[in-house]
């Protein structure tokens, strides 16, 4: 009885390493998989050092001679300290770091790997790194007792893997994706350190490696039942950007938090097809641009999409999704877009509405010349001052249309007073009709010349008698302009805001452009309706953000 009571512990730590050992090299073909080849050489080479590890372990505790035993105990010795390379080559590799590239760091690896090996392998030489006598207690086997230079190289592997281990926590907790499985998994591969140094410190367990039963489990859980999660982790370090997984039919598979923050609807979707939950996506993906534009709470964003096949065993399951942020870049473009619009038109003026009057003023020179008829002069002072209007209003639609980064808090209804005070309004009547007065953040130079293009635009359309109303649009969402004038034909109100477009013998057709241009360059919309009295009536948006409003007791004013 005492002979088989002594060997059920033996039996119980051959048959712990003899399946670690196992784990480990049936898990090699599994690894193969892994499309990273950086991550897939790491993770391969320390598989097969940890169940080589584990191998000799199983041959320093079953050999029948203390000559063998202690040859397979220096033979882990070697692999074991060989096995802390591809663990920091691995995580340097999972976790997008390129330390396992660098020439020197590997050189130096490399160098202290061999003096180590050479201490371990010369120390019946030198006895510096551990003695060994024959024990009978759990079992017989060859007792290991460790000196000073086992424990500094022991430290120095110690912190070597733990800064691994720093590598692969610092991605889980930086990526978006669930990588609470994959923190269990590597936490129970540095959890036989605990045993190392219960081992050393007792005698209830044999002093021993214990190593490569976490790497094994690691292996296990990694390799056959959650390999796509590391593929997809990998792969999500990469980027901050929104990531949709779809599997091999076109159903939501995972996502990251970022891509749940993006478009809230996906909470809860895993299983339902893409078409289905995020039509707009599905719709973007299969186009010739997929440029997608979200609404925002204050302005659209814009990702452009790019979709790469997903795999996991060499096995194409799905499609990965990944959304990268270019609203910046393309508020760019179509900012550009419109200054070469912008160009277009200037040289459509340039070479049609300012090229008449300057033909008129060459022609009444030359006659003037010929006659000496002052006549002839009035014609030409004329047409040089319609230029100057012209090349007048030129240069503000071109300044009106840019960004505004300085913007003050108003009185709309002062600045509204102020901009009627400085056109020729002879008979014309103004009405603000408000009870309160409304604040507006806006640059004031440039608000007052909007209500002045649409006052001037009143008058020439309404007569000089036209009654001009300003007030504030249903629920503050902005104001309005609107005269009891000859009104727009519904089929023009998209044609006003053309630059050049009129249809007074006298206008320059630029007046309206200018106003749309400083909306814009506010950030506000502008669109031309009917007014309640028939006239023309221009409703500018303002969002929230540019608009705050404070009651007031004054009546509502009227100015002339």
């Amino acid at each position: 009885m005492l002979e088989q009571s002594q060997s059920l512990p033996e039996f119980a730590y051959l048959l712990l390493f003899g399946i670690s050992a196992l784990c480990c090299f049936g898990s090699l073909h599994r690894v193969r998989s892994i499309e990273h080849d950086d991550t897939r050489r790491g993770l391969y080479w320390l598989l097969l050092a940890s169940g080589g590890w584990a191998a000799s372990h199983v041959g320093y505790l079953a050999a029948p001679t203390t000559g063998l035993q202690y040859a397979f105990f220096v033979i882990g010795l070697c692999i074991g300290i060989a096995a802390v390379g591809p663990w920091l080559y691995f995580c340097s590799a999972y976790t997008g770091r390129s330390l396992h590239r660098n020439g020197t760091v590997r050189r130096t690896a490399v160098a202290v790997f061999l003096v180590i090996v050479a201490l371990k392998v010369t120390n019946p030489a030198h006895g510096w790194y551990f003695t060994a006598e024959p024990a009978t207690f759990p079992f017989p086997y060859l007792e290991i007792h460790h000196e000073p230079l086992h424990w500094v190289v022991m430290a120095f592997a110690y912190a070597l893997s733990f800064v691994g281990f720093f590598m692969l926590l610092e991605l889980f907790a930086r990526v978006s994706f669930d990588t609470r499985i994959l923190f269990a998994l590597v936490a129970l591969t540095g959890l036989p350190v605990v045993f190392d140094v219960f081992g050393a410190v007792s005698t209830v367990l044999v002093d021993i490696t214990y190593s490569p039963v976490g790497v094994a489990a690691f292996a296990v859980g990694v390799c056959y039942v959650h390999l796509d999660r590391l593929q997809l982790v990998r792969m999500a370090g990469e980027t901050d950007d929104p990531v949709i997984i779809l599997d091999d039919r076109e159903r939501i598979r995972d996502y990251n938090a970022s891509a749940l923050e993006s478009f809230p609807s996906l909470a809860d979707s895993v299983g339902t097809p893409l078409e289905e939950q995020l039509p707009t996506v599905s719709s973007t993906i299969e186009s010739s641009d997929p440029l997608l534009e979200t609404a925002d709470a204050t302005e659209p964003k814009f990702y452009r999409i790019s979709v790469n096949p997903f795999s996991a065993d060499r096995t194409r399951i799905g499609r990965a999704i990944s959304f990268t942020d270019v609203t910046s870049r393309e508020r760019y473009r179509r900012k550009l877009e419109a200054k070469n619009e912008r160009l277009e038109e200037f040289a459509g003026v340039v070479s049609h509405d300012l090229r008449n009057p300057l033909t008129v003023a060459q022609g009444r020179t030359q006659l003037a010349i010929a006659e000496a008829d002052t006549d002839h002069l009035e014609a030409v002072v004329d047409a040089h001052d319609r230029m100057e209007v012209l090349i007048d209003e030129l240069l503000s639609l071109a300044r009106e249309g840019n960004s505004i980064d300085e913007l003050e808090r108003l009185d709309l209804s002062a600045v509204a007073r102020r901009s009627w005070e400085m056109i020729d309004a002879e008979r014309a009547e103004l009405v603000l009709e408000t009870d309160r007065e409304v604040a507006i953040e806006a640059d004031p130079e440039r608000l007052q010349q909007l209500f002045e293009n649409l006052y001037r635009n009143a008058l020439e359309h309404g007569g000089r008698d036209v009654t001009v109303v300003v007030g504030e649009l249903p629920d503050g969402a902005g104001f309005f302009v609107e005269d009891d004038g000859t009104g727009i034909a519904p089929e023009r109100r998209s044609e006003v805001f053309d630059a050049g477009y009129t249809t007074a013998s006298n206008g320059t057709g630029f007046g309206l452009p200018i106003v749309e241009e400083i909306a814009t360059g506010h950030g506000w919309t502008v669109r031309a309706t009917a007014g309640r009295d028939g006239g023309a009536r221009f409703e500018v948006a303002v969002p929230p953000d540019s608009r705050r409003v404070a009651r007031s007791t004054s009546p509502p004013s009227e100015g002339t």
